[in-house]
């Protein structure tokens, strides 16, 4: 593995510097969790959108640069270097829109792609169920085909930016005789359509991050399929390797989480304490390795490769390590940690609870660790069930 970065490359991260110094948004956008802050970060997608820097590996006819997963990698390294707004359409342009690529039909493509990197068009997650969280194949929502629509009968929950989104992705039960992954459908949903409701999910901090969407009768199109009738599992099993792997966490964002560790860490004295020294390097340490390990995935993907199972080994590894990095900053502010971002005293205290709040979900959505280990130990170690 070449380490050097050739001269094509320093250019091209030369130029993405150059325009996120002279377009990230200061002071930093509200929270993209409120009406006001997910407005703003969609008015951000815009602008990152008409410098063609929305989603730089996509071709150049659906809103990218063509550039490959190396160049994106570097453009993210430049892009948390920053502080740039985190990106509010992140199930869409991260995980729906390269299943997309994959299985949609060029008619699909033309649709919604430009739209999901523009930011026109923001996009909620919605797999889990009251009953069916990390469990996919338990999914009880049903849509029965009537014609040339589907009418979709259940609910979602959890689902990811659907408070304010405009489409929802999910699986739906076709075959009501079907069982487990069997019989389910992939299908792409406008969440104004008649008979669908969404309620807000308040979280711990009162934002709303999530929605859980009711389906009463309501009829989408069957050109919103997505794959064929019925082998909806293949393609939300495509997604979930995106989720898993590569394209949701960069290792840019654990490499600035864990610059600013070491920062605190020497404001705050902590070299006195060997454990918090030791965590801290172990924080950057790991960041580091993940980087590593990720440039040498890019690298294998160009070359031909692809993304199997294990991609749970890269899920468990990058939400473990956030909520590591995350314990320790706690552990270094002390009692000061308590402080959340609003509050008149935190300064930048409360983006370490913030975060760490965040980070705890990181092991449970995407596929709890419990599962990713299943995972691992069937797929990739062949042990026996």
């Amino acid at each position: 593995m070449d380490l050097q970065f050739s001269p094509e490359l320093s250019e091209f991260r030369a130029e993405a510097r150059e325009w996120l110094e002279a377009n990230v948004p200061d002071p930093p956008l509200p929270s993209l969790d409120t009406a006001e802050g997910f407005a703003l970060h969609r008015d951000w997608e815009r602008k990152l959108n008409d410098g063609r820097w929305a989603m730089v590996p996509w071709p150049v006819e659906y809103g990218g640069r063509g550039a490959n997963l190396v160049e994106w990698l570097v453009f993210e390294e430049e892009y948390y270097r920053a502080g740039a707004p985190g990106r509010v359409n992140q199930n869409g342009i991260f995980l729906l829109g390269p299943t997309l690529m994959e299985y949609g039909t060029d008619e699909q493509k033309a649709r919604f792609l430009p739209k999901m990197a523009s930011g026109e068009e923001i996009w909620a997650q919605g797999w889990s169920e009251p009953n069916a969280g990390s469990d996919m194949a338990a999914i009880r929502a049903t849509a029965r085909r009537e014609g040339d629509h589907f009418i979709l009968n259940g609910q979602k929950t959890w689902a990811s930016r659907g408070a304010f989104a405009d489409w929802l992705f999910g699986m739906f039960r076709t075959d009501p005789d079907s069982q487990r992954h069997r019989g389910l459908t992939f299908i792409l949903v406008p969440l104004d359509a008649p008979g669908v409701k969404v309620r807000p999910i308040a979280q711990l901090d009162g934002e709303t991050g999530f929605a859980e969407v009711f389906f009463d009768d309501a009829r989408v199109h069957v050109e919103n399929q997505l794959g064929d009738e019925g082998g909806g599992w293949k393609v939300a099993m495509a997604t979930a390797g995106f989720e898993r792997g590569l394209m949701l966490r960069s290792p840019a964002r654990f490499q600035a989480t864990a610059a600013r560790l070491v920062e605190l860490y020497r404001e705050v004295g902590g070299e006195a304490d060997p454990v918090l020294r030791d965590a801290v390097g172990r924080a950057w340490t790991n960041a580091e390795a993940y980087c590593l390990n990720t440039y040498q995935t890019a690298s294998r993907l160009i070359a031909g490769g692809a993304i199997g199972s294990e991609a749970s080994l890269n899920k468990i590894f990058w939400s473990e390590m956030d909520v590591h990095m995350h314990e320790t900053a706690l552990s270094l502010l002390g009692a000061r940690a308590e402080l959340l971002r609003h509050a008149p005293d935190a300064g930048n205290v409360g983006n370490w609870l913030d975060g760490y709040l965040f980070s705890l979900a990181g092991p449970i959505y995407a596929g709890t660790n419990e599962i990713q280990r299943n995972v691992i130990a069937e797929r990739l170690l062949g042990l026996p069930r």
